[in-house]
C-alpha cells in the first residue's frame, strides 16, 4: 500500500474545506488567495533554480539536450515549455523535448497507470540515446512517481546531469537529482489535486528553466525575442517590430532586410547596424556563439 500521509500535497487544506457550501464568487476568492502562495514557495529556491539555468545552458552550448520527463500534468506542462522553444527562440525541437509517461495520448487523455512504471520511465529516455551531454529534469509534484524515479535513476547512471522539480518535502527523487528544486506548496484548494497549486509552481519553474537558459545562450537581445521563428502573421510583425525598435529603420527597410535574411532577426538587425551582408552577418554571430550583444562590440 502507498503511504501518501506525509505528502504535503495530499493532506486537506483547512481554509477549504468548507468549499463546497461557498457561493461562486467565494469559491474564486478561495482559489486565488491560496494561488498567491505559490510564487513565494518558488523565491525560496530561486539560487537553485539559478544553479539549473546555468547547467542547463552550459550543457546545451556543448552540444546537449534537455529532456522534461514526467506523468499527468506534470508530463503535459513539460511538454508546453518545451513546444514553446523553437518558434520562440529558434532552437531545433530535439533540442528541448518533452517526454511523458503513457505517451502521446497521455497528452491529451489521463493514462494514470501509466506513471507506476519505473522501468517505462527508463526506457522512454533509452528511446532518446541518452548521454553525458544531456540534462534530465524530472517533474513530479510528489517527489514520488515511479515512472519518474526510474527515468532520474538510470540519466543519472549513464551520465547525464539530473534535475528533480518537486512540490514535497524530503522528496524521494533526491537521492538522483543533482539539483533539487523543491517548491513546497502546501495543501490543494481539493485535496490531492496537485493540477492547482503545484502544477502553477512546476510552470513558474518550468518558465525559468527555458527562458533563463536562452538568455544565457544569447538568444534574448536586451529583452527581445530575436531569434524567434517567422512561422504565422503576428510573429513575422514581431519580427519587424524588434528590428525597427533595434535599429531605428523604417518598416520598409525592416520587411527588406528580413526578405534578405530568410525572416532571420539577428542577422537582420548585424546587416544594418554593421554594413554587412547576410553570409556575413551570419559568420559573424557564429564566431560570437550566436551572442548578438557581442557581434555588435
Amino acid at each position: 500500500m502507498i503511504d501518501l500521509t506525509k505528502l504535503t500535497t495530499e493532506q486537506q487544506n483547512p481554509r477549504t474545506k468548507n468549499i463546497d457550501g461557498a457561493t461562486a464568487l467565494e469559491i474564486v476568492k478561495m482559489i486565488n488567495e491560496e494561488d498567491q502562495t505559490v510564487p513565494k514557495a518558488v523565491k525560496k529556491i530561486l539560487p537553485d533554480i539559478a544553479r539549473a539555468i546555468t547547467v542547463i545552458a552550459a550543457h546545451l552550448s556543448h552540444g546537449g539536450r534537455l529532456f522534461y520527463i514526467g506523468s499527468g500534468t506534470s508530463g503535459r506542462l513539460g511538454i508546453l515549455d518545451a513546444s514553446e522553444c523553437p518558434p520562440t527562440y529558434n532552437t531545433d525541437p530535439a533540442l528541448v523535448q518533452g517526454i511523458i509517461a503513457g505517451g502521446t495520448p497521455a497528452i491529451f487523455k489521463a493514462q494514470e497507470g501509466a506513471e507506476d512504471s519505473p522501468a517505462a520511465g527508463e526506457e522512454d529516455l533509452q528511446k532518446q540515446n541518452l548521454c553525458n551531454l544531456d540534462v534530465v529534469v524530472g517533474l513530479t509534484a510528489s517527489g514520488r512517481t515511479p515512472y519518474v524515479l526510474g527515468a532520474l535513476e538510470y540519466a543519472r547512471k549513464v551520465g547525464s546531469y539530473t534535475i528533480a522539480v518537486t512540490c514535497t518535502e524530503n522528496p524521494e527523487t533526491e537521492k538522483f537529482a543533482r539539483i533539487s528544486l523543491t517548491a513546497v506548496t502546501g495543501p490543494e484548494v481539493i485535496t490531492g489535486s496537485t493540477r492547482m497549486k503545484a502544477g502553477t509552481a512546476q510552470k513558474l519553474i518550468l518558465n525559468m528553466l527555458s527562458t533563463g537558459s536562452m538568455i544565457l545562450m544569447g538568444k534574448v537581445y536586451g529583452n527581445l525575442m530575436v531569434d524567434l521563428q517567422c512561422t504565422n502573421e503576428k510573429l513575422k510583425a514581431r519580427a519587424r517590430r524588434i528590428l525597427m525598435e533595434v535599429t531605428g529603420c523604417d518598416p520598409e527597410t525592416a520587411e527588406q532586410l528580413l526578405e534578405k535574411s530568410g525572416g532571420s532577426v539577428k542577422p537582420a538587425i548585424l546587416m544594418h547596424l554593421s554594413g554587412i551582408d547576410y553570409p556575413e552577418a551570419v559568420e559573424k554571430l557564429k564566431e560570437n556563439h550566436g551572442s548578438l550583444k557581442q557581434a555588435l562590440r
